[in-house]
């Protein structure tokens, strides 16, 4: 539809190269056919490795038009947690490179039912092996127009996106943008020059981040950023003197809170509120319906929210903890799991005590997170040695099999572990 209303306004920008709608359409059509020649069709899912950029938003596009979903994967995950993630999804194809070679002839589909998988995406959560949410179309509509409803939509808007294209929030960026007919701005990776320079040049005028990603560009020298609207914080929370630090430079930072299995942001603080509510997430976007349940734990019901994730009772339970204040803000105060989460990235204990325990030096261990003023949260280690070892060989061990953020920042050896009678581990006696 994008093509025909809005036909040369750019879709996507990336490695300094516009590409407007009617030839996002024709990029995606062409790849389309191509993957069909591939043997993908409806109900298929493919994999992709891709980099951030115009590829991957090709391939994110063509796939509808086969009524195929896309799975991204992490590049940053070992050989073997990526196999593992192609196997689980059930993966027709794996896309490393853009698709080549000749066309199927087929009519490609232009329209999909609302209930038909539109991505499937991977997260770590509080087990041990990644968790698949399979997010419709009708999930990433809801959730692009109640955005919509929250920021409103500029005809020149130009969405920078630094974020992963694994993640729900870099994803989101891309789909958001189609539906507005607005400019995702692409950045292959996180640099915190170049995402600086860029707000600074005024080449932006929305922006997702982590906390981390903000202290970073604070660290870069980000003084002013002149077209910014909206800066969305999200995956921790966020300081206090990041936010005053926004606050005297007048930078629009909105705290939010969402998740993989909600297509992304659930609720947003306003940028005017962020130091008077102070540790709020805000009030819930239009079409989400939030309540506490036992224990304190958040729960999250609305359109956008994947079908997959709901429980028995029709609610997302989402593992957090926090309360409603009577005005309707939303609290959030930690997880109710041991879900270490580093720099916006959710750790299992588990997935790296596994990995720790692989070693034939270590007769036992435990992963504790450790406050960081960075990262929200390190990981750090506690192992009892079954046999003579260093740190440094239990860090090269643990890089050989994990992603780099899940590798602990250092290793504390103990005689043994504090557990219970019934044989836990008692992570709150373990000081990192």
């Amino acid at each position: 539809m994008r093509a025909r209303t809005h036909p040369d306004h750019t879709a996507v920008e990336a490695a300094g190269a516009r590409t407007g709608y009617a030839e996002l359409e024709r990029l995606a059509a062409t790849s389309a056919r191509r993957l069909a020649r591939l043997g993908v069709g409806a109900g298929d899912r493919v994999a992709t490795t891709l980099a951030p950029g115009l590829d991957f938003a090709v391939l994110l596009h063509a796939l509808p038009k086969l009524g195929a979903a896309i799975v991204p994967v992490d590049t940053r995950l070992g050989a073997a947690e990526r196999r593992w993630i192609v196997e689980d999804s059930s993966a027709r194809l794996v896309v490393e490179e853009p698709p080549a070679g000749e066309e199927a002839e087929l009519e490609l589909r232009h329209a999909a039912a609302a209930n038909e998988p539109l991505t499937v995406l991977y997260t770590s959560g509080t087990t041990a092996r990644p968790r698949a949410v399979v997010l419709t179309h009708a999930n990433h509509e809801a959730s692009a127009l109640a955005s919509a409803w929250n920021l409103g939509v500029a005809p020149d808007d130009r969405w920078l996106c630094a974020l992963p294209l694994f993640h729900v929030g870099g994803l989101a960026i891309l789909l958001r943008s189609a539906t507005y007919a607005t400019t995702a701005v692409i950045h292959e990776r996180f640099d915190a020059d170049r995402v600086a320079r860029t707000l600074a040049a005024g080449e932006a005028t929305l922006v997702s981040l982590v906390p981390t990603m903000l202290r970073r560009l604070v660290a870069a020298g980000l003084e002013a950023t002149p077209a910014l609207r909206a800066a969305l914080l999200g995956g921790a929370p966020v300081p206090r003197d990041l936010l005053e630090w926004a606050a005297e430079r007048a930078i629009p930072v909105l705290q939010t809170y969402g998740m993989t299995e909600t297509a992304s942001q659930v609720a947003t603080l306003s940028a005017a509120e962020a130091l008077a509510r102070a540790g709020s997430a805000g009030r819930p976007l239009p079409g989400v319906k939030l309540r506490i349940g036992a224990a304190g734990e958040i729960l999250v019901r609305g359109p956008m929210v994947s079908e997959g994730a709901l429980a028995a009772d029709g609610w997302l339970h989402t593992g957090d903890r926090g309360r409603l204040e009577p005005d309707g803000f939303l609290v959030v105060e930690g997880r109710l799991k041991e879900t270490i989460v580093s720099g916006g990235e959710n750790v299992s204990p588990a997935e790296v005590e596994e990995a720790l325990l692989a070693h034939p030096a270590v007769a036992d261990a435990a992963v504790v997170g450790r406050p960081d003023s960075d990262r929200g949260d390190v990981v750090v280690a506690f192992v009892v040695r079954a046999d003579e070892v260093g740190e440094e060989d239990l860090l090269r061990h643990c890089r050989a099999r994990l992603a780099g953020y899940k590798v602990p920042r250092a290793v504390r050896f103990v005689v043994e572990l504090p557990r219970t009678a019934s044989g836990k581990v008692q992570r709150g006696r373990l000081v990192g």
